[in-house]
């Protein structure tokens, strides 16, 4: 399967450089401000539910969120629990419905445990969309799929398969046991494993609870497990960046190979030491630029969320609703020493 670059090149050439590690999110219940001016005139009051706050990849795919709504003149807002958790989740689902809110964009951390919040805050007019993370297709309104679960389980395994001459034993560090995407990924990983790489054996899939710290000690448990692994894949940015910390700074380093899901300002240092040959991601600005818009569409009435529906999401062109209620953004984009320089988020 060939990854092309769609939609990341024709941000970078003209973004705005993003410093994760200083967004303006705060750590409890946060505020965007309101939204002046923008494109579609709408006064949608839209809210970001990321799975947890302080997550530099949410902090990202937020922003992108919070500049599609001050283009069309919308108030934009985030609020998010400390730890990635569906009952964090819950509560900030609960008051935004009390609230009035017309929309949550959100990424969820349980396919079933939001439902009966998500029903709630529907019956009281608000509309719901999932993004990055998503909960089952009658317990929201839309979901805006970063990339096939096809596309980014196959890239991975295929980027590990090629680091370790196909041919090894291997384990998945993955974020929460009950997170909907990762959970949909590593299945097909497994499929794709048995049926095209059948000498490359996957030892454990472990869980770093989308946690820096939890990660790093869930990296240096794997390689004490197993030590003969080959290859680590980590398909969660928290993970595959405390993996490759742990890696750098061990005799492993150069030794396993490590490859997954990461943004390019969290791994360039670990890619151009040598501890990380390649990695692959979307672009999560766009992710929530086109979250927000979809957001819109809903509110608006210019979609109900039926397949074939249509709408505009400003400089990111024309989306059409598929299967699901779904609207896929594009393919996953390999990262690697020849490239990284161009990237800034």
């Amino acid at each position: 399967m060939k990854f092309q670059n769609k939609k990341v090149l024709g941000l970078v050439a003209g973004s705005v450089v993003l410093a994760l590690a200083a967004t303006g999110c705060g750590k409890g219940s946060g505020d965007g401000g309101g939204a002046a001016g923008g494109g579609g005139g709408s006064k949608a009051t839209i809210t970001f539910l990321p799975k947890n706050l302080g997550n530099p990849y949410f902090d990202t795919s937020d922003k992108g969120g919070a500049n599609a709504i001050k283009e069309f003149g919308g108030t934009y807002s985030q609020v998010g629990p400390q730890d990635a958790s569906p009952d964090g989740q819950a509560q900030y689902i609960d008051t935004a419905a009390q609230k009035h809110t017309d929309a949550i964009v959100m990424s969820a951390n349980d396919p079933k445990a939001l439902c009966d919040s998500v029903k709630s805050a529907q019956d009281a007019g608000t509309k719901v969309v999932t993004f990055d993370s998503d909960t089952g297709p009658g317990c929201r309104d839309l979901f805006v799929n970063q990339a096939t679960a096809e596309g980014i389980a196959t890239v991975e395994v295929d980027m590990i398969a090629d680091q370790i001459g196909d041919a090894g034993e291997i384990a998945i560090l993955s974020s929460t046991p009950n997170a909907t995407n990762q959970n949909a990924w590593i299945e097909i990983m497994k499929k794709d494993l048995a049926t095209n790489h059948p000498k490359i054996k996957l030892d454990e899939v472990a869980y770093g609870t989308d946690d820096d710290q939890t990660s790093f000690d869930k990296t240096a448990s794997l390689l004490q497990k197993h030590p003969n692994l080959k290859g680590i894949i980590s398909p969660t940015t928290i993970g595959i960046a405390a993996a490759a910390r742990y890696l750098s700074t061990s005799d492993k380093k150069g030794k396993v190979a490590l490859t997954g899901l990461g943004t390019p300002n969290q791994m360039r240092k670990y890619v151009t030491d040598g501890t990380v040959t390649e990695f692959a991601l979307w672009n999560p600005e766009d992710l929530g630029y086109l979250a927000a818009y979809a957001a819109k569409a809903l509110v608006d009435g210019d979609i109900t969320g039926k397949k074939g529906d249509t709408f505009k999401a400003g400089k990111l062109g024309e989306f059409k609703v598929g299967d699901d209620q779904t609207v896929l953004l594009g393919d996953p984009f390999k990262f690697n020493k020849s490239n990284i320089g161009q990237f800034n988020f």
